[in-house]
């Protein structure tokens, strides 16, 4: 079977229009999205307002109801003893009857408008609510889109066998590369990004050191910024060897680990790592063990770099239809309801169990360290014998 193939110029121009147009209809969704939002707060305060008028107007109806009955009972009294009253008193409280029961009437009316407009608010505010929901949910489909249609796509010339073909693969690009983006712009900001931005600061002052403070502190300055450089390059090695370690193809998870916690110990002298596993090791799916690689990964850099632990313990549960991950150390602790900004490692940790439909729990405090356990279900693909760690 003959397979035509497109002219990859014309395939450009094609995905370049469709860009054009999907970014429009994404900012207009967004702007949408922003004037309901913005008509969402003017009509939460006019609610607000008829709110607080209602309430009054209840209250003032009350009053007059209660005036009302005073003055019907002050009225009998003078129609039952009529001849006891001047023509004026008669008159006086007659008016004053009459006057308390047109208040109360336009009261009530006004209640029943005010109550009608309160109503009308709630059902305009519900309904914008629901707009602003769907422009915010149709922006993040959009940018999924475009994100497929910048996307590796671009460069293929030749029309895949089918349809369906060309869907799963584009859809597993998508996938694959807006995960490992995520994870690396999550380690380049937290590792070398910070350590280079501090070397371009130090080697700012090497130079002030030497006229002030002469050549001997200028070299230590110097020895230090070698050392930053080396720490950065290794963090930049690191995060080439994260990219994907071989060893998880090749031998599974559990012996990957061992491999990565011995050089993990070896690299930060003086901290203890100890690792072990219950059960019968076992093959699981590839994206299960980059999965847990991943998180395992993360939870023991966190307590390295960040908790400043001199202790970790890894400990692998295998059971039946679970695989339970603990990570315990005893570094400084955080508190778990504090939330801090711009820091991704939990949200990732968090995503990544998700998307394994496990469960992730964390317990830490100032000074007692920190635990991680999470849980994931498993299927059986294929067995290995135990390893001795």
């Amino acid at each position: 079977m003959n397979i035509k193939k497109f002219d990859t110029k014309a395939l450009d121009q094609i995905l370049e229009k469709m860009m054009e147009t999907v970014g429009n209809s994404k900012r207009e969704i967004f702007e949408i999205g922003q004037t309901c939002q913005n008509d969402f707060k003017t009509l939460s305060e006019e609610l607000r307002e008829i709110k607080i008028a209602v309430r009054n107007m209840i209250e003032e109806g009350d009053e007059l109801e209660t005036m009302a009955r005073l003055s019907r009972k002050r009225l009998s009294e003078v129609s039952k003893h009529f001849n006891l009253y001047s023509e004026a008193e008669v008159r006086e409280v007659y008016e004053k009857a009459h006057r308390i029961q047109t208040d109360l009437t336009m009261n009530r009316q006004m209640e029943k408008q005010l109550r009608a407009r309160r109503d009308d608010l709630e059902r305009r505010l519900s309904g914008l609510a629901e707009t602003i929901q769907r422009a915010e949910s149709l922006v993040s489909q959009i940018t999924v889109v475009m994100n497929y249609l910048s996307s590796d796509l671009k460069q293929i010339g030749e029309v895949l066998e089918d349809a369906k073909q060309k869907q799963d693969f584009g859809l597993k690009i998508i996938e694959a590369q807006e995960e490992e983006r995520k994870r690396l712009s999550r380690e380049i900001h937290d590792g070398p990004a910070q350590m280079m931005a501090n070397v371009m600061m130090r080697s700012d002052l090497i130079e002030k050191i030497y006229r002030e403070r002469g050549a001997e502190e200028a070299i230590m300055e110097i020895r230090n910024l070698k050392k930053m450089v080396r720490d950065a390059l290794y963090e930049v090695r690191h995060i080439i060897y994260d990219l994907r370690p071989m060893a998880l193809d090749d031998l599974g998870l559990v012996p990957t680990l061992k491999k990565y916690l011995q050089t993990i110990e070896e690299y930060f002298n003086g901290t203890n790592i100890r690792f072990m596993y219950i059960g019968e090791a076992r093959r699981l799916p590839a994206n299960y063990e980059v999965a847990l690689f991943r998180l395992i990964q993360e939870s023991v850099q966190n307590a390295m770099k960040h908790a400043e632990a001199s202790e970790v313990v890894v400990k692998l549960e295998f059971q039946r239809d679970f695989l339970t991950v603990i990570v315990r150390d005893n570094g400084k602790g955080f508190d778990v309801n504090q939330k801090k900004p711009n820091s991704f490692g939990l949200i990732g940790m968090r995503e990544r169990v998700e998307l394994l439909e496990g469960e992730l729990s964390l317990d830490s405090k100032p000074g007692k360290g920190t635990i991680v356990i999470i849980q994931v279900p498993v299927a059986v693909e294929s067995k290995l014998k135990q390893h001795t760690l």
